[in-house]
């Protein structure tokens, strides 16, 4: 009876501590079937934190990276998704750091098995939670940046593929843009902007506004003419998104090129308006996206503060005071958005 109820695609788990090491020595069997069944029954194990930590710290990684090149797609894909699990925890990401597993997992990017590269992502991703984890990847940067090019993408690539992609080059580039600058990051993220799935424009918009934080990244906006698509996406129906293309337009509009290319662009009235919506702000009751309209209300008064040091933009603005003094002096206002619609007030009456 125990042989019916059994589970044919896992194999039988010992009890206790000894699960784990049974499990591992059965990965080094040379019928794949039984690697499979193995990899499946020690990916129901890592829901245990106890048998999770067990295997970080018993020194069983290093076996995992002779799956890697296993013949059977399944067995690869099934060690990535292991993989996956143990990153979920903190320890499981520190533990993969410290590991030699990573130059070798990196290579199965170009895996044939669209499975097995999806969950290689999704084990970069979680990587990346930790700066340790985006430094590591750095140097893997220009490699993930081809991934965006037209003619690299399948007919139908993944939507999840390309978020898990875009999110994990997002968060590299928080720590060091400079990679993905070199590596035509800025056109190929613009190529992105305009896609219709509003995970992959929100995620391509995150990733293009930690370009734009350093000098080269705010030129590099300017020149590749991404400017006309973030004005339109401050219009788009996701508020994350309108949040991170404000956050693109605050960065770019510090140099006098940003400034001048917005201006003529009519950015003035539309950031106008997302930093003066008060009322849709008191009426969300969703905290994420109060959270997420508060950074759409600051990216865009500092954005506003920014364009009124040019002259032209100082002109408009006086027009447009009472807009944002209402803003600065409601009662319940949050003060990070009072005291940025008093700086942005301070800047535009400025007179020598």
């Amino acid at each position: 009876m125990a042989a019916v109820l059994a589970d044919p695609s896992r194999a039988p788990v010992a009890f206790g501590l000894r699960a784990v090491p049974q499990l591992f020595a059965e990965l080094q069997q040379p019928e794949s079937g039984r690697r499979q069944r193995a990899l499946a029954s020690l990916c129901d194990l890592m829901h245990d934190p106890e048998r999770l930590y067990q295997t970080v710290t018993g020194g069983f990684l290093e076996q995992l990276k002779v799956l890697f090149k296993d013949e059977d797609p399944s067995v690869r894909t099934q060690t990535c998704e292991l993989l996956h699990l143990l990153t979920a925890h903190s320890i499981g990401r520190q533990a993969l750091l410290s590991s030699s597993l990573l130059p070798p997992l990196s290579q199965l990017l170009d895996d044939n098995s669209s499975s097995c590269r999806k969950n290689v992502l999704r084990v970069m991703n979680r990587l990346a939670l930790l700066p340790a984890g985006a430094e590591a990847l750095l140097t893997l940067v220009p490699k993930l940046m081809l991934k965006l090019r037209p003619e690299e993408e399948e007919e139908e690539e993944e939507e999840e593929v390309q978020v898990l992609l875009l999110s994990t080059l997002s968060r590299c580039s928080r720590l060091d843009a400079l990679p993905a600058l070199a590596s035509d990051g800025v056109s190929l993220l613009g190529h992105k902007l305009s896609h219709r799935s509003p995970n992959i424009r929100r995620e391509a918009a995150a990733a293009m506004m930690a370009l734009s934080v350093c000098e080269d990244g705010k030129r590099q906006v300017c020149e590749e003419a991404v400017l006309p698509v973030l004005v339109d996406l401050l219009r788009d129906e996701d508020i994350e998104v309108q949040a991170n293309a404000a956050g693109v337009i605050m960065n770019t509009v510090i140099i006098t090129t940003g400034k001048r290319r917005c201006l003529d662009l009519g950015v003035l009235p539309v950031l106008l308006d997302r930093a003066s919506k008060r009322k849709e702000d008191e009426e969300e009751k969703d905290e994420e996206r109060r959270r997420r309209r508060k950074a759409l209300v600051m990216y865009s008064l500092r954005a506003l503060t920014s364009l009124a040091e040019a002259p032209d933009g100082r002109r408009r603005l006086l027009e447009q005071l009472p807009l944002l003094e209402r803003r600065s002096e409601a009662a319940g206002e949050d003060q990070d958005v009072r005291r940025a619609a008093q700086t942005a007030i301070r800047v535009i009456t400025w007179t020598p």
